[in-house]
């Protein structure tokens, strides 16, 4: 039985040579691997040796001759295989252990393997008589069937068929997502370069490797996992820490990556240093900035007690013992997410809310590209983001918004674009005050924002994620009492809701962007 043995990450690969060794195998190895073999004193044969050829072109190649992959390829149940390889003295080989150029962590044209993908592909092809490694924890369960088999069984050489044929689709998507973004830029302007070519490439690469088993999906019968690109940087649910309580389901996740990411895109608004969150089924049902971080809890949960109840709780700031207490004391969240957390107050948490999953994480990262299924294809945009800011918002009615109220202004304009649309949020003084989200009709979502809110809105500011199509809705609102409405405009009935505003001495803030989440 013979080896091919052709590794960049040695880890292990001396200890799993010899022990094919001692069970009779002849290895062939080329390059550092040789010459790691060749220092462990593992008995081998160069690939030089057994192909006839030097290395060439600095390593390029190298294996990549009809002696390796004529003696990978054979198909040893075809007689005119098994005579064309004596015809050439070429020996079988029975078992390729390669992993590939670390181009994952060091991307560049040089990182790029040829040779190694060529004979992982070439033994997962022929798994009917070739075993492949291309994960060196596999080396101890392939050595000890070895052992206890004398053979690898046909399950185990299709099961790292499958792992190798993974490991190159994956190696080959990092690579062409390498190439999208280090694409040279011809466009000579901004609004030029941010064109569907540039943005979005003429073809999506998915790989994803499963790195999370999770309790169940969106219901308790459906089955659910978190996957993640590999090779890629580690995001802010690769490294969060979780503190006692039970696993995270798929909505657990959903919605913690929701609140997570708002709460820092409302952070540092009027030049607040705290900031909190509330969200409910992905929908933001409190939200609120304040000058310390227990303010503005105590904001974003009084915001809406009643939909608080099994939330997810998102703090900008560290948590220590009596905000945990004031937490444990109110509010039968799911889910805490913050970037730390005092041991005293951990300690408080796991005695007195055992279930609630305690969350330290890192500051989320930027999101890729948006996939969502639609029968057996899929719709691809660029995440939603916020173009335009106040210093560019238009106001076009007779009153203006006070400097005092931008604060809301832009508080209630950031969780409305976080909220399912028709969505209109109510905002004062700092606080979210009421939600209305996932409405058929703005005036029905206008309708329950200010019936939330209750008397909070009055004096207090609106925003709606899109055009008041009539006046209907900015009725509902400055009956309510609310002083200043943000919307983006652009209905053909704007000029009737600039007038309705005038007449209810109601201040418009137009922001020319829409912020629809479906």
């Amino acid at each position: 039985m013979r080896a091919l043995i052709s590794v960049y990450d040695k880890t292990g690969v001396v200890a799993f040579a010899r022990g094919l060794v001692s069970l009779g195998w002849e290895i062939v190895s080329s390059g550092k691997t040789s010459a790691a073999l060749a220092d462990a004193g593992v008995a081998h044969r160069e690939v030089a040796e057994v192909t006839g050829a030097a290395e060439m072109l600095s390593g390029r190649v190298k294996t990549l001759h009809p002696a390796i992959h004529g003696g990978i390829l054979a198909d040893r149940s075809d007689p005119s295989h098994l005579a064309a390889l004596e015809a050439r003295g070429i020996e079988p080989i029975d078992l390729v252990v390669c992993n590939l150029y670390p181009f994952f962590d060091e991307p560049s044209i040089e990182t790029i393997d040829i040779g190694g993908p060529a004979m992982v592909r070439a033994a997962a092809k022929n798994h009917a008589y070739v075993g492949v490694v291309v994960d060196p924890a596999e080396y101890g369960p392939v050595l000890d069937e070895l052992r206890r088999e004398g053979a690898l069984a046909a399950d185990t050489r299709r099961r790292l068929a499958r792992a190798a044929f993974a490991h190159t689709a994956a190696y080959d998507s990092a690579i062409v997502s390498w190439l999208d973004k280090t694409a040279p830029q011809v466009a000579s302007t901004e609004a030029e370069a941010r064109g569907p070519e540039e943005v979005l490439p003429p073809s999506v690469h998915l790989a994803l490797e499963r790195c999370e088993t999770l309790r169940y999906g969106e219901n308790p019968h459906q089955l659910a996992a978190r996957y993640r690109v590999p090779g890629a940087p580690a995001g802010w649910l690769d490294t969060m820490v979780q503190h006692g309580g039970r696993e995270l389901s798929y909505l657990n996740l959903f919605d913690a990556d929701a609140a997570w990411r708002l709460v820092h895109e409302l952070l540092g608004l009027g030049g607040l240093p705290a900031a909190a969150v509330v969200v409910k089924h992905a929908n933001p049902c409190g939200a609120a900035v304040a000058a310390d971080l227990a303010a503005a809890y105590r904001l974003a949960y009084a915001g809406d007690p009643l939909s608080a109840f099994g939330g997810i709780v998102a703090l900008s700031d560290a948590v220590d013992l009596a905000l945990a207490e004031e937490i444990v004391g109110n509010s039968l969240a799911d889910v805490l997410v913050a970037p730390s957390v005092a041991e005293d107050a951990l300690e408080l948490f796991g005695r007195r809310r055992r279930n609630m999953r305690v969350l330290t994480a890192e500051r989320p990262g930027a999101m890729p590209l948006q996939l969502r299924q639609v029968g057996d294809g899929f719709l691809v945009q660029e995440p939603d983001r916020f173009v335009s800011g106040r210093d560019v918002w238009q106001v076009p009615t007779k009153v203006a918004p006070s400097k005092e109220v931008m604060t809301d202004v832009e508080l209630a304009w950031r969780v409305c674009a976080r909220s399912s649309s028709n969505a209109v949020v109510v905002a004062r003084a700092g606080q979210v005050v009421g939600v209305g989200c996932g409405q058929q009709s703005r005036v029905d979502a206008a309708g329950i924002a200010t019936r939330k809110a209750g008397e909070r809105a009055a004096g207090g500011v609106a925003a709606s994620d899109a055009f008041f199509p009539f006046r209907d809705g900015l009725d509902v609102l400055a009956d309510a009492g609310v002083l200043v409405v943000v919307h983006p405009g652009g209905s053909l009935h704007d000029d009737e809701i600039v007038a309705a505003a005038d007449e209810r001495g109601v201040a418009l803030v137009i922001t020319g962007e829409r912020h629809f989440r479906h």
